[in-house]
């Protein structure tokens, strides 16, 4: 962890010079705040999440509590992060069983809405797209994040979160290793 943490600030206090070089720099962070997080959870019984803004311009890192996903509290951690501009941050969700659309079950309440219409107007944070699990587990995802003139693909920083609970860091044109899956 303290490897982790030493990277984490040698990335931060370089500051990037072009947009390509930003793309790099927040790839770097997400994957070792990613990292992190993902051992923080292991050994501190947390369930977190991340949620990714649709328009590519930020994520916020979540921490589930007793009153539901609230916005992520770490000492060395933001919860909230915003790209500067010129760059696009955009993510898919894996493959298998968590890539599908379909479901076992109606999708809906499993308790009566009228018993808990007081907690309705309470504002919740809306809940994350990916889950980083106390008990290892990962939702799996990708990540982009490449300058706005670029399209999305192979060619961008790519951060990978995947179901063995390994999360990697690809370089543009950089391919996964059919191990890794």
């Amino acid at each position: 962890m303290i490897l982790v943490s030493v990277s984490a600030i040698a990335v931060i206090i370089n500051l990037p010079q072009s947009s390509a070089d930003a793309a790099e720099v927040r790839a770097q962070q997400l994957f070792q705040r990613l990292t992190l997080l993902h051992q923080d959870a292991i050994l501190n019984g947390w369930d977190l999440g991340i949620r990714f803004d649709p328009n590519g311009k930020n994520y916020r890192l979540l921490q589930l509590n007793r009153d539901g996903w609230q916005a992520l509290e770490h000492r060395r951690i933001p919860a909230d992060t915003k790209l500067e501009d010129g760059l696009v941050l955009a993510w898919e969700l894996g493959d298998g069983v968590w890539g599908k659309k379909d479901s076992l079950f109606k999708q809906g309440s499993l308790f009566d809405e009228e018993m808990f219409a007081e907690q309705k107007k309470k504002v919740t944070e809306k809940p994350p797209q990916a889950f980083i699990l106390s008990s290892g587990e990962l939702t799996p995802f990708e990540v982009y994040i490449h300058p706005s003139s670029e399209a999305q693909g192979d060619q961008n920083w790519r951060v990978f979160a995947l179901e063995n609970g390994s999360i990697k860091l690809l370089k543009p044109g950089e391919e996964l290793n059919d191990d890794a899956h």
